[in-house]
Parts: C-alpha cells; sequence; structure tokens
C-alpha cells in the first residue's frame, strides 16, 4: 500500500497506544472483526450481524465497476448537464467528498449533492440546474428518508412542467432491497435502480452503489478506485505486529486517548481533500457517540496559535501530496512544537481516498471494541425525527411553532462565556443556506471561540447534520454546547402534496432537536438570523471578542521643590 503514516507523540501517549494495541492482540480482535464476530462488541447480534457487509463490499463492487463505467457513458451520451443527488448522512457525505476532492471530469456532468430541506439551498440548486437536462438520483437506504423524499417532490414537479423533459427516465434510485423507494422507482418508471447489499450501514457504504454511482457519473476511474481500497483492506488484515496493520493501529490511537481524555479528533486535511473530513465526523460521532463517550470529530476547524490548544485533542492530518501545504505543514509543525499529538497520514493521490474510507472503517469498528461500545446502532437519532413529526403537527393544528426561547447576539455572546470551559466543544448548528460569505462568517466565529475561550468547536448544517453527529450530541460526552442558528426559511418553496413548505419542515427539524438536546438536559442556544444572517453571526463573533482594557491617562504631577522658609 502506498499510504503512509508519521507520528509525532509524546512517549507517555505511545505508551498509551501500546497498551491499547496489546489489548487488541489479546483479544484477537482483527481476526474476529474479519470473522464477523459479534460478540467483539456486543453478547446481542442485534444491528452487528447484518452490519459489516463493508468488509468485503469492495470485492463485491469490483464486478460491477464495468456496469457502471458503461452506465456513466450512457448518461453522457445522453447529452445530461447535472447529476443532482438527493440523499441524507450516508448517502451524501461520501459523494461530497468525492465531488470536492475530484473537481470536475472534462466532458462528464456537473454533481450537484443536495442533504437539506432549507428552501434557500434547494431554490440555490434549481436554479442552477436545466430541467430538462439533468438526473436525479434518490439516495436512501431506508428508502423513506423525509428529506429525500420532499426533494424528490420538487423535483419531479419541476421536470414535468419542463418542456423538453423525459420523465422518469430522469430518475434514478440508490437503496435497499424492498423499500419503498424500490417501489416507487418502479411504478415512476425510473431509468435504474441500483439496489444495495442490504447488510451495510448508511455510514459504511461509501465504497458501495451509494458512493460509486455519483462516483462512476463524475468521470472517476472506479476501478482504479476500487483498487486502492483493494490494497488498504489487505493490509487492515494484518494480524502481527498490529502496528503494521493502518486500521488497527488508528483505532487504538483514537481509542486510547480518548479514555486519556484526548477525545477530540481533529481532522486536518489538504485543500484539495478538505470535504473529507465531513464525511470522518459522521463515522466517528454516529459510531461511537453514546453511552455517554465517544470520539468527537472535528473537521475544517481553523487552526490557529498552538498556545491556544488545551490537552483534549488528537491531531490527524491527511496530506496530499503535490496539494498547496505549506501553510498547513507550518500550523501542523507549530502544533508538534508544543507536544501536541499529530498523526500524519500521507496521500499520493485522490484515488487514495478509497483507501482512507476503509482504514477509518476498520478503525472506527476497533475503537468502538476498545471503548466497549456498539459501532453500528444510532439509538438517538429516532428523537429528533420523532420530534420533527410532533412539531409539524402542532405548525398545522395551531398555525405556528411551538414556543421556544431564544437569544439575541449579544445574549448569546453572554451565554457562551458562562458556558466555556476546559474540555467542552461548541456545536454549531446552521440551519441557512451555504455561501462563501456564510461559510467566512462561521469560521471566523469559530476561530473566536477557539482563540479566545479555548473550546473546541464542531459546525454543521441543519438538517444535515442531524443524520452525522446528531447522535454524538444526545448520546455522548455531556460536554456540548450547542448553537442553533436558525435562518427566516424567506422566500419559501412549497412541497408539492404535502401541507407544511420546505421553509415549515426545517423549522420543525430545528426545532424537534433543541427538544432532543433539552430532553438530555443539554446546553442549548437558539439564535435567529433575522434579515441579515451573515450580520448577525458576526454581531455575536464580535461580542465573543474579549474586552480591551482601556488604559487610564497618567497623571503627572510636578515635583515639590524645597521647602519655603517663613
Amino acid at each position: 500500500m502506498t499510504l503512509k503514516t508519521d507520528r509525532l507523540f509524546p512517549s507517555e501517549l505511545q505508551s498509551l497506544i501500546m497498551t491499547a494495541t496489546a489489548r487488541l492482540s489479546a483479544s484477537c480482535a482483527v481476526d474476529r472483526l474479519w470473522a464477523r464476530d459479534h460478540r467483539l462488541w456486543k453478547q446481542d447480534p442485534t444491528e452487528i450481524t447484518n452490519r459489516l457487509g463493508w468488509l468485503t463490499i469492495i470485492e463485491y463492487m469490483n464486478d460491477k465497476a464495468a456496469e457502471l463505467q458503461t452506465f456513466a457513458a450512457s448518461v453522457k451520451k445522453r447529452g445530461i448537464r447535472d447529476v443532482v443527488l438527493l440523499g441524507m448522512g450516508g448517502s451524501s457525505l461520501g459523494p461530497e467528498v468525492l465531488r470536492a476532492s475530484f473537481g470536475l471530469s472534462p466532458g462528464f456532468p456537473r454533481l450537484w449533492v443536495l442533504d437539506s430541506t432549507v428552501p434557500g439551498w434547494v431554490r440555490q440548486v434549481t436554479q442552477a440546474i436545466d430541467p430538462a437536462r439533468s438526473l436525479f438520483i434518490l439516495a436512501s437506504k431506508s428508502g423513506g428518508t423525509i428529506e429525500v423524499m420532499s426533494l424528490f417532490a420538487h423535483f419531479w414537479e419541476l421536470v414535468h412542467k419542463t418542456p423538453g423533459h423525459q420523465g422518469g427516465e430522469q430518475f434514478i434510485a440508490i437503496t435497499d432491497p424492498g423499500t419503498g423507494l424500490e417501489k416507487l422507482a418502479a411504478e415512476n418508471r425510473f431509468w435504474r435502480t441500483f439496489t444495495n447489499p442490504p447488510d451495510i450501514g448508511g455510514r459504511y457504504s461509501v465504497l458501495s452503489y451509494f458512493g460509486l454511482v455519483p462516483a462512476a457519473l463524475m468521470g472517476i476511474d472506479v476501478a482504479r478506485l476500487l483498487a486502492r481500497g483493494t490494497a488498504m483492506a489487505k493490509d487492515c488484515r494484518i494480524q502481527s505486529p498490529l502496528e503494521g496493520n493502518p486500521g488497527a493501529d488508528l483505532g487504538a490511537t483514537m481509542a486510547s486517548l480518548a479514555q486519556a481524555g484526548r477525545n477530540k479528533v481533529t481532522v486536518i486535511a489538504s485543500p484539495q481533500i478538505a470535504a473529507f473530513g465531513l464525511w470522518a465526523e459522521q463515522l466517528l460521532a454516529e459510531s461511537t457517540g453514546k453511552e455517554g463517550t465517544g470520539l468527537i470529530p472535528v473537521a475544517q476547524e481553523p487552526i490557529v496559535s498552538s498556545t491556544a490548544y488545551g490537552t483534549d485533542r488528537l491531531f490527524v492530518y491527511l496530506r496530499l501530496k503535490g496539494d498547496e501545504n505549506r501553510e498547513l505543514d507550518r500550523q501542523v509543525a507549530g502544533l508538534a512544537r508544543q507536544d501536541h499529538p499529530i498523526l500524519t497520514l500521507k496521500l499520493q493521490d485522490c484515488y487514495d481516498l478509497a483507501g482512507e474510507f476503509f482504514r477509518w472503517e476498520v478503525a472506527t469498528a476497533l475503537a468502538g471494541h476498545l471503548l466497549g461500545i456498539h459501532p453500528f446502532d444510532q439509538p438517538n437519532v429516532q428523537e429528533s425525527k420523532d420530534n420533527t413529526a410532533r412539531v409539524l403537527g402542532t405548525i398545522q393544528s395551531t398555525g405556528r411553532l411551538p414556543k421556544q426561547t431564544t437569544a439575541t447576539a449579544v445574549q448569546a455572546a453572554a451565554q457562551l462565556k458562562r458556558q466555556c470551559r476546559p474540555g467542552a466543544y461548541v456545536a454549531i448548528l446552521a440551519y441557512t443556506t451555504p455561501s462563501p460569505g456564510m461559510e467566512r462568517a462561521i469560521r471566523s466565529l469559530r476561530r473566536a471561540l477557539v482563540s479566545h475561550h479555548r473550546v473546541t468547536t464542531t459546525a454543521g448544517y441543519g438538517p444535515r447534520y442531524l443524520h452525522s453527529t446528531g447522535q454524538l450530541h444526545k448520546g455522548g460526552p455531556r460536554t456540548g454546547i450547542f448553537l442553533q442558528l436558525v435562518d427566516r426559511m424567506v422566500p419559501d418553496l412549497s412541497i408539492p402534496g404535502k401541507p407544511y413548505t420546505f421553509g415549515t419542515l426545517a423549522k420543525a427539524q430545528a426545532a424537534g432537536d433543541i427538544e432532543a438536546l433539552q430532553a438530555h438536559e443539554q446546553q442549548a442556544i437558539v439564535l435567529p438570523l433575522g434579515k441579515n444572517p451573515i450580520a448577525t453571526i458576526q454581531a455575536l463573533t464580535k461580542a465573543l471578542a474579549p474586552r480591551k482594557q482601556v488604559r487610564r491617562p497618567t497623571i503627572r504631577r510636578a515635583k515639590s521643590g524645597p521647602a519655603r522658609k517663613k
């Protein structure tokens, strides 16, 4: 395998990793993982024995690579300009990494990943495409994800209103066998339905049809991608020495440091592959964030002065050869000089991402064993979904949202200042439309929190994060402080066939999640973004800055002369 690893760790942390590696060896963890022994995690096989198909999915997909390339060629031949992926969580984050990393291939369609119910975001994609020359992918393991079905209703109506459309021939589905989506696709004569092996959970599905169909349509060489995954899978079977097993080594590193208080796995990545952290975020958060423990993944956080960080971090640097790495190299070296633990994973090109996907999946599964948790279920995710349904019912019966306590920017800043403490993390949950200006504003907010208040920050757009870090927020360590930023959702957008709009659905999802957080006695702040969302975030950032010390002017006294004689 071409992937290389460098480790810069203080000796006391290295000894912890060695101990964890010895534990994996003593329990025959690698052998039992590949043997699909559910007792590696729990005595009860529920949601374990039917969630381990990812271990051999590469072999299965190798046989499908030529078929996918042929399908991609037929899409290209039809003159499709845009492919719009409608999915959430594991159905969207892997394709988003590939889209952002590989970019546009000449002659192939653009890929849009739409995993939001915020009307501004939906409208943004709608206005950017030609509906008559677009292909829409409905991607859902369960086949009934509310966001996916709502987006389908919108684009189905849009296509059928467009002259020259081809109806169901402009839609494909990726789902498990026997789902409602498979039936929907048949009834509406979709072009294709790809039925995924059902023994794979969403967050472990990037190397299945869920990730590889979009990859092929973008012009990525699927066979070459899978070859890199195959090489990593081979290395991840190594049982002795375990230090030579990339997945076991990463898993032992993350778990042992988390148990020593360094549970903030901070992913730093070269600019071209920066989106990798978004995928790793869901994998770690949803797999390990339960039973009051877990790894807290940190993606795309701005790097600040090395002295601003506490002793709760592990830094993992994914360095892509040939990328613009000079500034990151300098910053990472500064972190190392302050004895922060740095694990550097070296990639030769973007195709090495397939190897990283598999390495991190193995690492997460083995870290779950060391942490004593079940890495394949998500027991707290349903809470927010149930709350959303209840809030939607309230809106339909009363015409308004349930009453909420909200804050101004100044009040939110004051609450954050009171709540920030060593070891805490602030999760920024933004129900708004992404834009370069919005990204800069959130980035500045995160920088202020890390620099001035020495806390870790995460950031996610709603409702995407509900399918990513939502499990961690409710089931993980009780160190989270949750800042929800909510757009006005104006102008709104209707959902065909539904008594509510996209904006109403997004607000219901935001309110439902706050209810779930409060039920778990988590600290949550709701900040309405008002007419100017970016300005509101900037005001919050400004209010978080430490007050400048006002220097009083020095009063200079005249020197006293000799006493006068009377």
